[in-house]
């Protein structure tokens, strides 16, 4: 079948089109899937850059998010049947194949059947982003009806599904943004406020906005600078949830302010193979399924690109500021 190998670490010149065997069902719980997309994330390049995180010799097959039909079912599979179409988010870390290729096999407990309503390419978009904004929203953040969040670039990949997320809680949502443009995708998305950062100071926007109080649950997607803007506009005793490594800085501020915060890598139980935490992002999937087949949900593809051009998909995730998601067509 053809793939997308990994075959050095450092550039996208290392992500070469080749002939690899086809996976086959090797156990009795195992679906074999003909995968129609792939979902490209920026952990797919800090992978391709940084290397997997298993001590497995090159090459790998990148790719976290997939969607595809089944094709095959091993004989104790008993919730799916050849011809369901499914979504999933598993491999491409370094170990297990990834879904830059035609086929994959995988446990049947890792995947869901998709939306109705949705593309393959749109399906496979989703299950990353859905499950880290969910984390970082719900489970972590503990956003309430009524609160105020604000959700750090919105138009972004996991920012623009966690503004659907959380209006479907009943919160309000600023978000901060880069441009009109996007400001108004924002808009369309049900967010209550937009923040071009790049035109006044978020921290005192915020401020505006709250009438002073500043947001109850604040969503740091992006790490650094953002995070200290983060804790400056949250109010006292609300959480801050990030989904990078902040580097060094003062928690003197957070201290004061009696905030709780919190880090979101929804990669860890696939890392860490903690089954329990792998079914609830299966029943994320399974609960994001009837708002997208209900209208509530939906996720905006930028770019669809052809397989053999995955090396263009990760430059464009590395020159930043994407709308929505990239997706490879296979």
């Amino acid at each position: 079948m053809k793939a997308i190998l990994m075959t050095e670490t450092g550039s996208v010149d290392g992500l070469r089109l080749s002939d690899i065997d086809e996976p086959e069902i090797t156990q009795a719980n195992e679906v074999k899937i003909k995968i129609k997309a792939a979902g490209v994330n920026p952990i797919d390049t800090k992978v391709r850059r940084n290397g997997g995180f298993y001590k497995h010799p090159l090459p790998i097959v990148l790719g976290c998010d997939g969607a595809g039909e089944i094709v095959a079912v091993g004989d104790a599979v008993s919730d799916y049947k050849v011809g369901d179409e499914v979504w999933y988010c598993h491999g491409g870390l370094g170990q297990e194949q990834g879904s830059y290729a035609e086929y994959s096999v995988i446990d049947s407990r890792w995947i869901a059947l998709k939306p109705n309503n949705t593309s393959f390419i749109e399906a496979a978009a989703m299950p990353l982003v859905l499950i880290t904004a969910w984390g970082a929203l719900f489970d972590k953040g503990q956003l309430q009806a009524n609160e105020t969040v604000l959700i750090h670039a919105g138009a972004g990949g996991v920012g623009h599904v966690a503004i659907q997320l959380a209006k479907l809680k009943g919160a309000t949502v600023i978000t901060t943004v880069s441009s009109v443009e996007k400001a108004a995708f924002a808009k369309s998305l049900g967010a209550d406020h937009t923040i071009i950062y790049t035109d006044c100071d978020v921290v005192d926007e915020v401020n505006r906005m709250t009438a002073g109080k500043g947001a109850d649950l604040v969503i740091d997607t992006v790490g650094s600078e953002v995070f200290k803007q983060s804790i400056s506009s949250a109010a006292f005793f609300a959480r801050v949830i990030t989904l990078l490594d902040p580097g060094e800085v003062s928690l003197a501020e957070a201290r004061l302010k009696n905030l709780m915060i919190g880090f979101e890598l929804m990669l860890t139980p696939l890392l860490k193979q903690l089954d329990n935490a792998r079914d609830q992002h299966v029943a994320i999937l399974n609960q994001c399924v009837q708002w997208t087949e209900q209208g509530l949900l939906t996720v905006h593809v930028s770019e669809t690109i052809s397989l053999q051009q995955a090396a263009k998909a990760h430059t464009l995730i590395e020159q930043g500021h994407m709308t929505g998601k990239i997706v490879l067509k296979i």
